[in-house]
């Protein structure tokens, strides 16, 4: 079998009915929505939050990138115990520890407090996309997984709408701190959705096998490291498709601020603006991956074509310094999200038992990225500023070198893609 090549669909009995489909995954959009809230709601409060608690971009970017941190810290235990104990039980454990994270943020006095919080906000809702993803490789036929898989997407876009202009218009009413008292009540509500709407877990039952022999075990995180398919999608997974999270996310909306000379009412504005072209762009990709992939057109391909653009339009960002407003920004987002498709296809490349293992291992790949291009675009703008100049030169400087590093990250990934089509074809 070709690497990337996709498994078998799961057997016809765990596939659900329409509605039942429906019902399952308008839950698990419901938590989503919320983790992707809290994921950027520190760029719409970063001006708030470094006139309140004397932060610098470092901080910030520590900050937000706490968040990531968390996350990242549980996907390979979350992996084992999505496999194991299914989707439903995963969750609601996991987001109790995110209400117990929005408390703690409420509370803090301090940015070690802040920061703290945030890393259990990033481990509580850790579960929110890979559950999903993990039920609906049993749960869906393929095509209905890519589908699902972007449009799950959507919703964390309509989440990252929330962050932004309705955040901003909430603050003079309930202030930062009040903001997460609320979401941490909203969080409970729909743990309740989950736990009623969401079906049960079956452990995985081996066909019957000829005497004599055994099923081979389910394949560990070593074997789905090496497999070759998950290994040629790792570097676009962190630095690319990463470093499109942490700009979404953070640090567009600073850039508004201390670059295009936005104030901080109208960077919520062009955040609000950015994440709206993101759920359009999710959208479109789970209207039309059912008949790209009918087409033959693999994640892999549709990568190796479309990354090449995102570095046309970071450059002119770079270029056009104080000129690049939010519309850029949301371009550049906007042509990232070809590497989203990365993600449901590792899950495929693998069998159905593993599906928690193979999504937990190559997220715990892309949010590694965004926590480390996240606090180090903040770095490299302090760190820039001890040579002189301008602000505005500091961040074009910050995000020209992220720029360089994906280029190489997507080097990377096309020559593993173009050797493992020359093994194909030669096979």
């Amino acid at each position: 079998m070709p690497p990337g090549t996709p498994t078998p669909p799961a057997p016809h009995g765990e596939v659900l009915a329409a509605r039942a489909a429906v019902i399952v995954f308008l839950s698990f959009a419901l938590a989503y929505f919320f983790s992707a809230l809290l994921r950027a709601i520190t760029a719409t409060l970063s001006p708030t939050l470094s006139e309140e608690m004397s932060l610098n971009a470092g901080h910030l970017g520590l900050l937000a990138g706490g968040y990531f941190f968390g996350f990242a810290l549980t996907q390979l235990p979350l992996g084992n115990w999505l496999d194991r104990h299914g989707p439903r039980t995963v969750v609601l454990w996991f987001l109790a520890v995110a209400v117990v994270g929005c408390v703690a943020f409420a509370l803090a006095t301090s940015f070690s407090g802040l920061l703290v919080a945030r890393v259990l906000i990033g481990m509580g809702v850790s579960a929110c996309l890979m559950a999903p993803l993990t039920g609906f490789r049993r749960w869906f036929t393929p095509a209905a997984q890519m589908r699902a898989n972007s449009w799950m997407l959507m919703t964390g876009s309509f989440g990252m709408l929330a962050s932004t202009l309705p955040v901003q218009w909430l603050m003079p009413l309930t202030g930062w701190r009040g903001l997460f008292w609320l979401l941490g009540g909203l969080i409970v509500l729909s743990m309740v959705g989950l736990r009623f709407m969401v079906p049960g877990w079956r452990r995985h039952v081996p066909a019957p096998l000829p005497a004599g022999e055994s099923e081979p075990p389910a394949p560990g995180y070593g074997t789905i490291w090496r497999h070759p398919y998950f290994r040629q999608m790792v570097s676009v997974g962190f630095v690319n498709y990463g470093g499109m999270i942490a700009v979404q996310t953070l640090w567009a909306g600073p850039w508004m601020v201390y670059v295009a000379g936005y104030t901080p009412a109208q960077a919520a504005g062009g955040l609000f603006g950015i994440n709206l072209c993101m759920l359009c762009t999710f959208w479109l990709w789970g209207m039309v991956n059912p008949r790209l992939s009918h087409l033959g057109w693999r994640p892999e391909r549709l990568i190796a074509w479309g990354m090449p653009l995102s570095f046309l339009v970071l450059g002119s960002i770079v270029l056009l310094g104080p000129r690049a407003g939010w519309p850029l920004w949301a371009l550049y987002c906007m042509s990232c999200t070809v590497c989203s498709l990365s993600q449901p296809a590792v899950a495929l490349a693998l069998p159905a038992q593993a599906a928690g293992r193979a999504l937990s291992a190559y997220n715990l790949v892309i949010f590694s990225g965004v926590f480390v291009v996240q606090w180090g675009i903040g770095l490299l703008v302090d760190a820039l500023s001890l040579f002189g100049g301008s602000e505005v030169a500091h961040y074009r400087g910050a995000i020209g070198i992220f720029g360089l590093c994906g280029v190489l990250a997507y080097a990377a990934f096309l020559r593993a893609y173009l050797r493992g089509r020359a093994v194909a074809a030669a096979g």
